[in-house]
């Protein structure tokens, strides 16, 4: 019993000595919310990163990935990118003849000018593939329908369908629907010599790029861009039949064009994000400095709260108070400073998270680039009672040191 009152005494001491000064209390709670927020809001956005390239990749319903290096920015050219795989088509056609490969899709990506009245030009994301199928999938509309009469066998010289799928996103900007005509070309002269009739809508390449697109034969964008002359692709995609092994089938082609480099969804996600060291090292030195200048805000702020009540805590260490009871009430001030401060931090989380989601939504196109998961939540408790505890106890040692209050003074 006498146990319990002691503690239940240091309890309330602890309790009015942070009454006692209410703006420090408030500064503290705040660095240790500060803290809190810097390990969940930033862990979410490497999660969400993470999670939204498994999920493009997964929905794009292809199994394996072939690319031929990293893809040059050429200024000054038409299309204004240099794609690395020639003699695209019969690559693609060679890898379809493996018996475990249901289809191998060539595509190319390219800027292109965009017309609805053939006056006024704008820019926009241009992909290209061999025709309609699993590699984009239609909303609205029919599609490609008929062959590829361009490609004529490599020789290009067959007539173009001009027929164009649009993103959603692009139809609502032009205010497009199926049926109406779009003029497309690698430059403003060459679009106005080429009139498309948009014959669907399909956010597949809308999804993946992260912004609006405009899909044609991938024969006819190689025309349209000068690409033509060496078949080249961006990339081309595998889809295995089923049951089969990927990464068999994927060492078997890799062995058969070691020219090339074949990944598996996972492995491409990775080769993507390896690709921006630079950002991923930022952002990691960001959790970092978020959690040591949250973790040293709410230290120094703890500190100096014990600090200013110096004179109290050695007159109650002098009156015959044991150093036990001395540190425990500088640890339940601790504790409940970082209880009020990580509450604050989960609470706001979810909030900011949402209003950060939809910043990166606006910069990149791309939704769901800030998912905070469960171990971010703990993460953040282990900052907020960590540096408590640390600065509680050694706030309390310091005090302890002094045995009156006449040395204090002094």
């Amino acid at each position: 019993m006498s146990r319990l009152r002691a503690a239940a005494g240091v309890v309330w001491i602890a309790l009015r000595q942070l009454r006692s000064d209410r703006m420090r209390t408030v500064l503290a709670v705040i660095g240790v919310a500060l803290a809190v927020l810097s390990v969940t809001l930033l862990t979410g956005v490497g999660a969400g990163v993470v999670a939204t390239g498994n999920e493009m990749f997964d929905q794009s319903g292809q199994d394996l990935w072939v690319t031929g290096g990293p893809i040059e920015i050429a200024p000054g050219s038409v299309g204004g990118f240099q794609n690395p795989i020639p003699n695209a088509h019969p690559l693609a056609e060679n890898i379809s003849a493996h018996e475990d490969v249901d289809a191998a899709v060539p595509m190319a990506f390219q800027v292109v000018y965009v017309s609805t009245d053939g006056e006024e030009f704008t820019t926009t994301m241009g992909s290209g593939v061999p025709g309609g199928g699993p590699s984009v999938a239609i909303e609205e509309g029919e599609g490609f329908t008929g062959p590829d009469t361009h490609y004529a066998d490599g020789t290009y010289e067959g007539n173009m369908t001009h027929q164009a799928v649009i993103s959603p996103s692009m139809a609502a900007e032009y205010d497009l629907e199926v049926g109406d005509t779009i003029y497309l070309g690698g430059t403003v002269a060459n679009a106005r010599e080429n009139e498309f009739e948009v014959v669907g809508t399909s956010p597949t390449f809308e999804n993946f790029l992260g912004t609006g697109t405009v899909t044609t034969r991938l024969s006819e964008l190689q025309t349209l861009t000068g690409n033509a002359y060496d078949d080249s692709a961006t990339l081309i995609t595998i889809r295995t039949t089923p049951g089969a092994d990927r990464e068999a089938v994927r060492d078997d082609l890799a062995a058969q064009h070691p020219e090339y480099t074949f990944r598996t969804n996972q492995e491409q996600l990775v080769s993507l994000l390896e690709r921006q060291a630079v950002v991923l090292a930022a952002g990691a030195s960001l959790v970092v400095l978020g959690i040591v200048a949250g973790g040293i805000l709410s230290l120094n702020l703890l500190l100096s709260l014990i600090y200013v009540q110096r004179q109290p805590l050695a007159v109650l260490r002098a009156v015959g108070a044991t150093r036990r009871s001395v540190v425990g009430v500088a640890v339940v001030q601790a504790l409940t400073i970082a209880t009020i401060g990580y509450l604050v931090g989960i609470g706001a989380t979810p909030l900011l998270a949402m209003l950060l989601d939809q910043i990166a939504l606006t910069v990149t196109g791309f939704e769901g680039l800030v998912q905070v998961p469960q171990y971010a939540y703990l993460a953040g408790a282990g900052v907020a009672f960590g540096f408590a505890l640390l600065g509680g106890i050694t706030g309390a040692w310091r005090v302890t040191r002094v045995t009156s209050a006449t040395q204090l003074v002094r």
